[in-house]
């Protein structure tokens, strides 16, 4: 049960409060610098968990339930930081851009509904192509909003970030309405 991908998934579970905590002091640089790397390495551990599991024949239950709340609960925090209420001068997600941030937040949650509702009727919803290249824009976008606060000299940075912010938005839209097209096909 407690397979290297199981541990690598729960370390990424750990790891947000610690993410959360380097991210809390909009102005702290090298908290932001820290955070990029922790983020980075809690990205890295998303792909390997899921490629060793495979690679093993080691997938596994745990892994499958926690795998997709490891990513919800990771995206929500770097989110929610993000938009920085502490201190709204200094947030790296305000204004319209903040829409963005809402229909990915919310996707996350309604399609985390929709898998719940499927599985109850025993049909899978399996991850599209498409939803991994919004889950690869949306860890682009997040990353380099992260790296944003800690150089923020750099203002490319957040605005290349903020462009893939929308990017992801975008395609968390079309593979939202994907998703749901499909699950309305089993609603009553």
């Amino acid at each position: 049960m407690l397979t290297l991908p199981n541990l690598l998934t729960l370390s990424r579970i750990v790891a947000v409060p610690l993410l959360v905590a380097f991210l809390w002091w909009p102005r702290w640089e090298a908290g932001f610098a820290i955070a990029f790397a922790l983020y980075c390495l809690m990205g890295i551990t998303d792909y390997f968990d899921g490629y060793l599991a495979r690679a093993q024949g080691a997938v596994s239950k745990l892994g499958v339930f926690l795998d997709p709340i490891a990513d919800k609960i990771m995206v929500a925090a770097v989110i929610l930081m993000l938009v920085g209420t502490r201190h709204d001068d200094s947030a790296l997600i305000t204004g319209v851009h903040l829409i963005a941030a809402l229909i990915i937040l919310l996707r996350e949650i309604a399609v985390s509904g929709l898998r719940e509702f499927l599985a109850g009727l025993q049909v899978s919803l399996p991850v599209s192509k498409l939803a991994k290249w919004k889950t690869t824009l949306q860890l682009v976008a997040f990353g380099a909003l992260i790296l944003a606060g800690a150089l923020p000299a750099q203002v490319w940075i957040k605005v290349a970030g903020l462009g893939c912010l929308w990017g992801a938005a975008v395609l968390t839209l079309v593979t939202g309405w994907d998703y749901l097209r499909v699950g309305l096909k089993h609603m009553d």
